[in-house]
């Protein structure tokens, strides 16, 4: 069974990359200013993921249609990136997306569409 997912994987992953760089979508445009403060708040921020994870597909392309400009960790190959997100995230599950709040701490966010809504909350251009 394990050689058969691995087999799918090796199948399908190319097939959704493809998709995912000829589906990516046009960023919002800032002005300069704005958009160096968003680069400066994505620094508090890292996404751990696998690239050939449809679920963390969605949330790259959502990183793209906000412009941002957020660390991407593979999970999947980075056996330190791995043990990161299970020691202090809690689980090995992807996405995840790592927040350093202003005060220090951290916050890990699970689930795709929970990471999405927070970074529509947080960059959603007014």
């Amino acid at each position: 069974m394990k050689l058969f997912f691995k087999l799918l994987r090796a199948i399908l992953g190319p097939v959704l990359l493809l998709k995912e760089s000829l589906t990516r979508p046009q960023g919002v445009v800032r002005l300069t200013a704005e958009q160096s403060r968003v680069d400066a708040a994505c620094k508090k921020l890292s996404l751990y993921q696998f690239n050939t994870c449809p679920f963390c597909m969605k949330v790259r392309q959502e990183m793209r249609r906000l412009s941002l400009n957020i660390d991407l960790l593979d999970a999947r190959n980075s056996e330190e990136n791995r043990q990161t997100l299970l020691t202090q995230g809690g689980s090995p599950k992807v996405p995840c997306l790592k927040i350093i709040g202003e005060d220090g701490s951290t916050r890990w966010l699970y689930e795709s569409a929970d990471i999405i809504a927070y970074l529509r909350q947080r960059f959603a251009v007014t």
